[in-house]
């Protein structure tokens, strides 16, 4: 793996969880762990798990003990660590967004096109799909329950940039994040909706807003933001702040004209920890998730008459996806649970030779998306086709 930070540890929590609560086809050993500072780095491995460190990641790469590689590390290193690794004949697992170019993503996606012929597979990150109840939410659009979509509502909204002095972290700065909450959470909520309504986005029409234009430099760093100084040196933040844009979704043979969505995402609204939400209303029915109630499902069955009402399914069941392997009925789970869960997929179609979902390509078609919004709120929120 390489990085170590938020999404490392996540990361690596998955992969010492996986095989034991999960029977997987391969037995995962977590090898080595790549950071620039020798000794943070070799911190890190002995804490989450990791039998020994590199200071370069390309020593991960030529070592012939290691036959997968994760990325977690900021957008900007992406394609170079990613395209290196599979033409090495490694398997891939890479942070979302794919990229930070709709170019450099191209790339990816050619290159793990043509890496698995020989045998080399990649996924891309996009871990909420592996949350019981959204994947829960997928199963049941599948199944015709909600007939034709025509509405999607998608949000994701934080607050954890509200303070002007929070300091100028990588995310904020647009040469190695790529975008601010577009790219950051505002994929997340792309990806969820094109998938759990089965249908790509074909255009969009958007805003984007930085509120606080310059940050403290240093600071104490807690967790994603932490305090700045509010006397010291500040530097700009080249990102947005605030994302806002409508879509339609591609046609389908029973609604030709395509659903109609709406997207927010933003890490400026108090109040709001981790309130990623997604909203799909059809001919039959209607699908509500909140990820800050992430046990629950919420459903409305038109065909329930004048009684009908939004009804609480609580994704805890042994027949709901991935819930079996975990605790007893009603117990829950937790933000983690949907990085293991990623594992054991990808563990899985890697066993079986199969290519794991979201394929870059997938992760491509997130990035287009992300691209045009921006394409449109540079030229007056103008329709731009994907």
């Amino acid at each position: 793996m390489i990085g170590y930070a938020f999404m490392g540890a996540a990361h690596s929590h998955a992969w010492r969880t996986a095989p034991r609560f999960f029977d997987l086809p391969l037995a995962p050993r977590m090898t080595a762990l790549a950071g620039r500072d020798p000794e943070r780095v070799a911190a890190a491995a002995s804490k989450l798990g990791w039998e020994s460190s590199e200071t370069d990641w390309r020593r991960l790469i030529e070592r012939d003990d290691i036959d997968l590689i994760d990325i977690c590390v900021p957008g900007n290193l992406h394609a170079e660590i990613a395209i290196a690794a599979l033409e090495a004949g490694k398997h891939v697992l890479c942070e979302k967004p794919l990229a930070n170019s709709v170019e450099e993503a191209e790339q990816m996606t050619a290159v793990a096109e043509a890496a698995k012929s020989a045998g080399a597979l990649a996924m891309c990150g996009f871990s909420y799909r592996r949350t019981p109840a959204l994947s829960l939410a997928k199963r049941l659009v599948e199944s015709g329950a909600l007939g034709p979509i025509r509405h999607v509502r998608a949000q994701y909204l934080q607050d954890w940039l509200t303070d002007e002095n929070a300091p100028l972290t990588w995310r904020l700065d647009k040469s190695k994040s790529g975008s601010g909450s577009l790219g950051d959470i505002g994929a997340h909520i792309i990806d969820a909706a094109q998938w759990v309504a089965g249908s790509p986005i074909t255009g969009v029409s958007a805003i984007l807003e930085t509120f606080v234009k310059e940050r403290p430099v240093g600071g104490d760093f807690v967790g994603l933001g932490g305090v700045g100084g509010a006397d010291g040196p500040k530097g700009p933040v080249t990102v947005d702040d605030a994302a806002l844009f409508t879509a339609r979704f591609a046609g389908t043979p029973e609604n030709p004209g395509g659903a109609v969505g709406v997207f927010e995402a933003t890490r400026f609204a108090l109040g709001r920890k981790n309130a990623m939400r997604l909203e799909l209303n059809g001919t039959k029915g209607s699908l509500a998730f909140d990820f800050e109630d992430m046990n629950s499902l919420w459903f409305y069955d038109a065909e329930d008459g004048p009684n009908a009402g939004f009804r609480r399914i609580q994704a805890t069941e042994p027949e709901h996806p991935y819930t079996g392997n975990w605790w007893p009925v009603g117990h829950g789970l937790g933000y983690e649970h949907a990085f293991t869960h990623q594992v054991v997929d990808l563990v899985g179609a890697i066993a079986k030779g199969e290519q794991p979902t979201p394929s870059f390509a997938d992760a491509l078609r997130v990035q287009k998306v992300l691209a045009a919004v921006e394409t449109s709120a540079a030229d007056d929120s103008r329709w731009t086709a994907i």
